[in-house]
């Protein structure tokens, strides 16, 4: 068997890979005034507000407590709010609150401009390859979350 170093594998050049894409859309995100990670919880609550924080953590596949410490600065900084659950009061429940709505033109502004930076010089067939050959490798890893 033939060994290659580490950091000539295809596992590793997608982890650098998405490295750089995170440490460029964190940077961008914080012009805004979001926080890592914050972009998915958004993203979540605009496709389904009123989801449990447990539902939220399931739904990113994060641990509750991160989720938890994501609300309490979204809450901070006016983007969400959290209400107790009408008919199960252990239970919380997360809303947008306006600034939370308003701020996904900007989002998806920079997510647009962080595809253009990053499929540059790809024809639209070949991003169309790559985007389902990612879907895949995301479909293969996401099975040990499933277990």
């Amino acid at each position: 068997m033939t060994h290659r170093p580490l950091q000539n594998t295809t596992g590793q050049l997608l982890a650098r890979t998405c490295k750089l894409l995170r440490i460029r859309a964190h940077t961008l995100l914080g012009e805004i005034g979001l926080y890592r990670g914050q972009q998915f919880v958004l993203g979540a609550l605009w496709e389904q507000e009123g989801i449990s924080q447990s539902e939220l953590a399931q739904q990113l596949h994060v641990q509750p407590a991160t989720i938890t410490n994501a609300l309490q600065r979204m809450e901070r900084a006016g983007l969400v709010e959290r209400r107790q659950d009408t008919q199960d009061l252990r239970v919380s429940r997360v809303y947008l609150t306006d600034a939370g709505r308003n701020i996904r033109g900007a989002v998806d502004e920079i997510w647009a401009e962080l595809e253009e930076q990053a499929f540059a010089g790809l024809s639209p067939g070949e991003v169309a390859v790559l985007r389902r050959l990612l879907a895949q490798v995301y479909d293969n890893l996401i099975q040990d979350f499933a277990r």
